[in-house]
């Protein structure tokens, strides 16, 4: 399964952009690939080690800002279409994005 963090975190100050800045090292140091700006995702074995992230995000949430995370199959995430303006020959546009385990 996946779990996707998807965030809007404010960057007015420099303390607010300090926050951003160690959310997003978090996400990555933990495994978080990006996807898109502010939307990243990690493949995890069950439900349980899904609630074990949860946890640790609740424990690195900043202060301010909105922080989504949304748990979806293999399946599913297999099924995602991806629109692109310019005709892309990426692996991520082809099935070959599907990770074997």
């Amino acid at each position: 399964m996946r779990l996707i963090v998807m965030f809007d975190l404010p960057v007015d100050t420099s303390a607010q952009k300090r926050q951003y800045r160690r959310f997003r090292k978090f996400l990555i140091e933990k495994g978080f690939v990006m996807e898109q700006y502010s939307v990243y995702s990690k493949l995890v074995l069950n439900h349980s080690v899904s609630n074990s992230y949860q946890k640790q995000l609740r424990a690195n949430l900043p202060p301010q800002g909105n922080i989504q995370l949304l748990s979806i199959t293999e399946k599913q995430y297999a099924d995602i279409v991806v629109l692109r303006g310019e005709k892309q020959t990426n692996v991520e546009s082809s099935t070959e994005r599907k990770i074997i385990l």
